[in-house]
């Protein structure tokens, strides 16, 4: 690279043409919102070929035929990358391919897969366990969302934490306690009363929806007119397991089911909430906690990875797998007024601190150090 030549940064934006959840959000965001920050950085965006999106014009956009999470996916990217010769590459699913690049960034988002490897299916064991290591050590640099997952890669993988950056993600700024036209046609039209108590997420073991049914069953006998519960979210691994237990503690006609809702339908729903609850076992970041807080809802969480890191002693902390204290949580996160109203004050100042600009600008940071290196 001469002198004064733009330094060249690609960054993998493939994910995205798979899913929707919120690796691909903060992928999105990294690629729409960094070209346009930083005019001594030339961008090259690698996308999955025959996908739609493109997310900005200020930066090369090249069409990749390796797909995501493909067991030769780091040799088979690493012949499609090389001939952009580039100065640093940024893989935000953290596994980067074998060359093709003179430095590299990788996001560690969580490491569920070694701290709780059997809220996995064996397949996504399989794929993470087998790269950590190598992509770890291969890396300049790691960007972390939590400093819940710095530690982790120091005492797990034995990461020097010079290394890591903590780099927190943004909140989208539709959730907002700000009722807008249309919330009570849409609560409506999900067939919901205002006050319920929610959760968001995906319906997988580390999400610790059992548990979350054990204490809103104990919830039920300490107050039988407690709200319902409204679980909402996406079809995960086990997903079966949680319709078992609604079934075995008789809870059919106090929980509603949204599966796959609609994403503009979700601010309404956490507005429309009287309590948001989340027991997971573990989070990286927990996108979930942050919108509650957003849209003015008071939160029950678990004292567990970064989730208190995130609400920042904005929210009541339990034990996931106690449900009676979590219940008794529930029980003063619903009927103390003085409680809630502290809880809403200290929440929308809490999540007011994420944004997404904030997270481009210490991304960018993070590039320049890299580079000088």
């Amino acid at each position: 690279m001469g002198t004064g030549a733009a330094a060249k940064i690609g960054l993998d934006v493939r994910l995205t043409y798979y899913t929707g959840g919120g690796i691909a959000r903060y992928i999105r965001h990294l690629a729409s919102d960094l070209p346009g920050l930083d005019s001594s950085l030339a961008f090259t965006h690698f996308y999955r070929r025959g996908q739609a999106a493109s997310y900005s014009a200020q930066a090369r956009r090249v069409d990749c035929w390796t797909p995501s999470h493909h067991r030769l996916e780091r040799w088979a990217l690493a012949l499609e990358i090389s001939p952009y010769r580039l100065d640093l590459l940024h893989s935000p699913d953290f596994i980067p391919p074998q060359a093709g690049y003179r430095r590299s960034v990788i996001t560690v988002h969580d490491l569920t897969f070694l701290h709780d490897p059997e809220f996995l299916t064996p397949d996504s064991r399989r794929y993470y366990n087998a790269q950590i290591h190598w992509a770890v050590g291969r890396a300049s640099a790691i960007s972390a969302d939590s400093a819940a997952t710095r530690d982790d890669l120091v005492s797990l993988l034995g990461v020097d934490a010079n290394k890591i950056s903590v780099i927190h993600l943004g909140l989208e700024p539709q959730y907002t306690p700000t009722a807008v036209d249309g919330d009570d046609a849409v609560l409506k039209r999900l067939g919901l009363p205002r006050g319920y108590v929610l959760f968001v997420g995906t319906f997988e073991p580390r999400k610790n929806v059992p548990g979350l049914l054990s204490a809103y069953a104990l919830l039920r006998q300490r107050c039988p007119d407690a709200p319902p519960l409204v679980l909402a979210g996406r079809r995960g691994w086990l997903f079966e397991s949680s319709l078992e237990k609604i079934r075995a503690l008789g809870l059919e006609p106090h929980v509603t089911i949204l599966a796959e809702l609609a994403e503009n339908d979700l601010p309404v729903l956490y507005r429309g909430a009287g309590l948001f609850v989340l027991l997971s076992h573990y989070e990286g970041f927990g996108f979930p906690v942050l919108e509650a807080m957003g849209c003015g809802v008071p939160a029950v969480v678990a004292n567990r990875a970064s989730l208190p890191e995130i609400a920042g002693g904005a929210a009541l902390l339990v034990e996931p797998d106690d449900p009676d204290g979590a219940s008794e949580a529930m029980v003063r996160g619903l009927s103390d007024s003085g409680l809630r109203a502290d809880l809403r004050a200290r929440g929308l100042a809490q999540a007011a601190r994420f944004n997404w600009d904030s997270t481009a600008r210490a991304t960018l940071a993070l590039y320049h150090r890299v580079l000088a290196a």
